[in-house]
């Protein structure tokens, strides 16, 4: 059951070499980027990172593919990332409410030194694509694509994504500022340095990999449609700590729920390693007034060596 709690946020943690202890807040201008069917935001304060061994650690065994390949592109852009970018943001969200599908787009802020990213362009005979007022570039042979929507704000990520994003900023559709559970949620967990916020189906969806085989029992299938919104924020100032609220909308629900992660954690103390032990007797599960909290800590010493243990090379791989 750990495993998929720390799955929840494995994401965004590539970019964590050790986190400041600021606020990883959007602006208006990034939120209004974001589309309105956001199923999964997560931001991380990407400012005056230093050098922490558990976050290198981390970020060496579980960056995945994709979000390697958004770093990689980010780079190659001519941006300084440790002295350009404050924030960074990935949405993943789903093109129109009827669609499954998903699409991610990233969003950088900070203090771009605009000029010199498009003279680097310009030396590299790259011509924009503009759509409307905005003027959008590939970057490199990543099928990538980025477009400064201020002096403080870059959109990037896939050419689809990216024209979505700023449609919905542009004012074509809704962005994340009408959708107000997603706001709600956003309250609670914005001054954290690392943060994300999920809608209904992205916490179904996530509720379903944290349960596990737990996930199929009868009382579980009776909660699932109560699962309705959820956040998480995790940092590394001084160990490892990790903080998930799911609202259910009712007592009941979240009762049931905790509950059941309760066994399963149970479960767990009995039949995982000796390092795995350790790691569940730091891990809380609660419930009051229809939601349920999951709390997460550790050392620094114990996070590494859950990063070496068999239940976390098994999520990895």
């Amino acid at each position: 059951m750990l495993r998929n709690l720390v799955c929840v946020s494995i994401s965004a943690l590539f970019l964590t070499m050790v986190l400041p202890a600021h606020a990883a807040q959007l602006s208006n201008d990034a939120r209004t980027a974001v589309p309105h069917e956001v199923q999964q935001l997560v931001v991380v304060d990407y400012r005056a990172m230093q050098n922490s061994d558990t976050a290198m650690q981390l970020r060496d065994r579980v960056m995945p593919p994709d979000l390697k390949q958004f770093d990689d592109a980010l780079r190659k852009s001519g941006l300084n990332d440790n002295h350009d970018v404050d924030q960074l943001a990935f949405a993943l969200f789903r093109p129109d409410s009827a669609s499954d599908q998903l699409q991610t787009v990233g969003i950088a802020q900070g203090q771009f030194a605009i000029d010199d990213v498009l003279a680097n362009f310009r030396k590299q005979k790259v011509r924009p694509k503009i759509i409307r007022n905005n003027k959008i570039y590939p970057m490199g042979k990543t099928g990538m694509v980025l477009c400064f929507v201020d002096p403080s704000t870059m959109v990037f990520g896939e050419s689809a994504a990216v024209k979505q994003a700023l449609d919905v900023r542009d004012g074509l559709g809704p962005n994340l500022l009408s959708n107000g559970t997603m706001m709600d949620a956003m309250k609670s967990v914005d001054s954290e340095p690392l943060w994300s916020i999920l809608d209904q189906k992205g916490t179904q969806t996530m509720m379903r990999q944290v349960m596990g085989q737990a996930g199929s029992v009868t009382d579980y299938d009776s909660v699932r449609k109560r699962l309705l919104s959820s956040w998480y924020s995790m940092d590394f100032q001084h160990g490892v700590k990790f903080d998930l609220t799911i609202v259910t909308g009712d007592a009941f629900a979240a009762a049931t729920l905790s509950s059941l992660l309760n066994a399963a954690v149970a479960y767990k103390k009995m039949s995982g390693s000796d390092t795995e032990k350790l790691a569940l007797s730091g891990t809380d599960v609660t419930s009051s007034a229809g939601q349920l909290a999951i709390h997460f800590a550790t050392s620094d010493s114990g996070f590494n060596e859950l990063l070496k243990s068999p239940l976390f090379q098994s999520m990895v791989h």
